[in-house]
This record gives structure tokens, sequence and C-alpha cells, in this order.
């Protein structure tokens, strides 16, 4: 059997030893602040074993790991009908792009980048009852974890800074895409990137993505066609136009955030979440791409 708590220690002592870790995200003012010295890294077996070192229990801003957990819920409740508003093609663009939307008609390329994450906001806003209070006792939920919340500092820096977002919102709005009002869907999708988690409470969180669509408590969340599917965007679209690095490197299905997060997992084996706030220049955390590189090279797990 592998020894992953030595595999975690050496990529750990290599890590914290590099001395370019980055830069911290500062175009949302409340992450500027964030010590670029953090880093953690988690994993959680399916067999129910979990390792960590660093700073796997501290919370950060997942940003846009969120993303992904939206567009579960939104399959969940409206399944393929999504696609009738949202491709599933790689955007070959950064996170936050325009000139794209426009060509293609108000049709965002995917689900994970900003245009796609606000379709997928305007359905579930559609579809819940009460939007923030139930995304959030959804994310409850997967994790079995009261304690997960919003940062409403974080929330409100990025309602003061996102000036594409909201040229965005009003760019799907033009062409017919969002059914509910610009700022009730970017109220929404604010929150939805402040969600508060550590490494440890995200693997929990992505638990049914490697366990074909059932969640931590083992109840039935996604149909296996739908896992599946949410694997192959986050394959191929989890990390903007570094998306083909990511798999070329890691060859995992994954997503990360700004806030210095990436989730990693192989189906029907383990969930590994890494976090360290320096980005690269493509906004992806660069401590945490060599670490999980490094992860599935030491340890010979990838889907490939």
């Amino acid at each position: 059997m592998l020894d992953y708590q030595r595999v975690l220690e050496v990529i750990y002592h290599d890590v914290t030893n590099i001395k370019d870790k980055g830069t911290v995200a500062s175009y949302i003012p409340e992450l500027a602040n964030i010590d670029s010295s953090n880093f953690g890294i988690h994993l959680r077996t399916l067999d129910g074993r979990e390792y960590g070192i660093g700073s796997f229990n501290t919370k950060f801003s997942i940003q846009s790991i969120s993303k992904v957990l939206s567009l579960s819920l939104a399959f969940s409740l409206i399944g393929e009908k999504i696609l009738e508003r949202i491709d599933v093609e790689p955007s070959g663009n950064p996170f936050n792009q325009l000139a794209l939307l426009e060509r293609e008609n108000g049709i965002p390329r995917n689900p994970l980048i900003n245009t796609g994450a606000l379709v997928i906001a305007d359905i579930l806003i559609s579809e819940l009852k009460n939007p923030k209070e139930d995304f959030l006792n959804y994310i409850r939920e997967l994790t079995n974890d009261d304690s997960i919340n919003y940062n409403l500092k974080v929330a409100n820096s990025e309602r003061e800074t996102g000036y594409k977002n909201f040229a965005a919102a009003y760019l799907l709005k033009s062409f017919n895409n969002l059914e509910n009002d610009v700022e009730t869907v970017l109220d929404f999708y604010f929150h939805q990137c402040s969600l508060e988690m550590s490494c440890a409470q995200l693997t929990k969180a992505f638990y049914l993505f490697s366990n074909k669509g059932k969640c931590y408590l083992n109840k039935k969340q996604l149909t296996n066609s739908q896992a599946k599917r949410i694997n192959a965007i986050m394959l191929t679209c989890g990390f903007y136009d570094e998306a083909g690095d990511f798999a070329f490197e890691v060859g995992l299905p994954g997503k990360s955030g700004v806030g210095g997060g990436i989730v990693a997992l192989l189906p029907n084996k383990f969930i590994i979440t890494t976090w360290s706030p320096g980005l690269n220049k493509k906004g992806n955390s660069k401590l945490g791409m060599y670490a999980l590189e490094q992860f599935t090279t030491k340890t010979k797990l990838s889907i490939f």
C-alpha cells in the first residue's frame, strides 16, 4: 500500500523550499491581505482514510472552485436543460474574457468561466426558493459540516471591484441569457465565490465527483452520467487557458480558484486539495500546480 502521508511530507518539504511562491491576487482587495507563505495539502480516499500536512485545516476563499459545486446543484435540479444555455468546450482564454461571448451570441463556452458561472447562478436563482441560503445548505450537506459559511467581507470586496463581472452579466442579459436581474445574479455569484473552506472540507465537498454522484454521507446527489460529465468538464475547462497544461502535467480532473486553492480527484480512488495563495501568470496556484504534478508523478496515479 502506498504511504500517502510520506508522499505528502516529501512534497511539502520540496514546496516550502521554493522561493518564488507566486503573486497573491490583488484585484480583489480582501484577498491581497493573505500571506503567500501558506501552504496546505489534504488527501481523502474513498475507503475512509485521510492524510494532510501544512495549513490543510485553514479556511480560505475558494472563489472559482465554487463553480463546480453550483454546476452540480444546477445539474441535479434541471439536468441537461443546462446545455441549452451553456456549451462545454474549453475556452482557451482567461476566465473573465468577454470577446468570445459576443462572437458566440451570448452562449458561454463552458460553465467554469465567469460568464458560464453567471448563467448557472441565474438558473439557481430561478430554481431555488432562497438561493444563497439553499446553496450554502447544499454545501453543508455535501460535507456534513455546518461551520461552512460565506465571507461577507470578500463578497463585498468583489462587488466593489467586479466591473468585468458586471459587464459580463449585462452582456449576457443583452443576449437574453439571464432571466433574473443583473444585480440579483451578481449578488448570488459574489457570495458563492466568497465561500470559505479548508483543504480538508473541500476534499469532502468534492467526494461525490469521485464517488459516482454519491456525497460524503453516501447520499445520491448526481446520476453516474452527471458526475462523469462534470469530471470531463473539470479536466478540459477547470484551469482556463492552462487546462491543457494541468491535464498534461497532473492528469486528473480538477478546479482552481484565485484564492489559491486547487481540488483534483481520481474517480473511485481519492480527492486531493492544495492551498497556496500565490498565483502564476495564468491565475492558478503556482505551488499547488507543482505539488499536484509531483503527487501524480510519485504515486503514478492519474486517469491516464
